[in-house]
């Protein structure tokens, strides 16, 4: 019994460890990388291609995906419609979560809150607990497991689109000085990814792509607003799709984008400014004024405890 609660604690950590590095620290697992191929190349040459070219593939494309592919195939078919394209959805707005497809992320998902409820259960059994309360335990550490990485795919997704939200003048003042430097939208497009970083410029050179490929701008333009779900990125899209259709110069459809998008960014920040006094009610009378009255009052409240003491 002990054997296998090891195991299983030893799997579930180290899967949602992996899961979380590969989602959430991209830069750092590109860094490794580099730096690994860095030292091979130090080194004499080694033989088997194909075997090199194995081990250079990422853990979940190794591992991952053998195993749960056929697993997650099965699953999908028992599983609505509806949560897989919520998941597709999501999974999207966040830039992915660990290279992870939709019916891969749900099984691990499931793998996750089934061991999570085993190891509940498990240490409730230990702790000599009731028959009942050990059955609440683990249907409450289910509902855990299978909320958590929601949970987390959220907050990830959330994060995205605030950056999204934040490198967008930047990335339009770019576009409409290329632009008006005599560039094409696509060239545009080209120096934006070659000047900047982010999870918006992957989202343009996404859209570069299949704008090469052979996808109309417009239809590119819509799948990018809807990938993004910002709503200024849906504005400025919108904008583009509608200078398409009429005509207009693009170059003054991102001047005035450019300008309204900053404004925005002004009026925000001094809506949050306005905001600040009022979140700092609650921080100034739960803990900085009752500390000010002990230090006001104390010393009195001491004396006229210790007169009537006296007394």
């Amino acid at each position: 019994m002990l054997l296998l609660i090891t195991t299983v604690i030893f799997f579930t950590v180290f899967l949602l460890t992996y899961v979380l590095v590969s989602a959430y620290a991209p830069a750092w697992g590109a860094q490794v990388t580099l730096r690994l191929k860095e030292l091979e190349g130090g080194g004499a040459p080694r033989a088997g291609g194909e075997y090199d070219e194995e081990l250079a593939r990422p853990f979940s494309q190794r591992v991952l995906a053998p195993a749960t592919g056929s697993l997650a195939g099965f699953l999908l078919r028992f599983t609505p419609r509806s949560t897989k394209l919520m998941t597709e959805e999501r999974l999207a707005a966040a830039g992915g979560f660990g290279g992870l497809s939709a019916g891969q992320f749900l099984v691990l998902t499931g793998f996750f809150a089934v061991m999570l409820a085993v190891l509940s259960a498990a240490a409730a059994d230990a702790a000599r607990v009731a028959a009942n309360k050990t059955v609440g335990v683990a249907i409450s550490a289910l509902a855990v497991g299978l909320v958590l990485p929601f949970f987390l795919l959220n907050g990830k997704a959330k994060n995205r689109k605030a950056s999204m939200q934040r490198d967008l003048p930047d990335v339009l003042d770019i576009l409409t000085v290329s632009v008006e430097a005599g560039l094409g939208f696509d060239g545009a497009l080209v120096k934006l990814s070659e000047k900047m970083r982010g999870a918006l410029v992957d989202e343009f050179s996404r859209l570069l792509q299949e704008i090469r490929v052979g996808v109309p701008r417009r239809d590119a333009l819509h799948a990018m607003a809807v990938r993004c779900d910002v709503p200024d990125v849906s504005l400025f899209t919108t904008s583009l799709i509608q200078a398409d259709q009429l005509g207009v110069s693009i170059g003054s459809v991102l001047r005035v984008q450019s300008a309204a998008v900053r404004e925005k960014r002004r009026q925000r920040a001094q809506e949050k400014a306005m905001k600040a006094p009022i979140k700092m009610l609650i921080p100034l009378v739960m803990f900085i004024f009752p500390a000010i009255f002990i230090v006001l009052l104390g010393p009195a409240m001491i004396q006229l405890f210790t007169t009537f003491i006296k007394r």
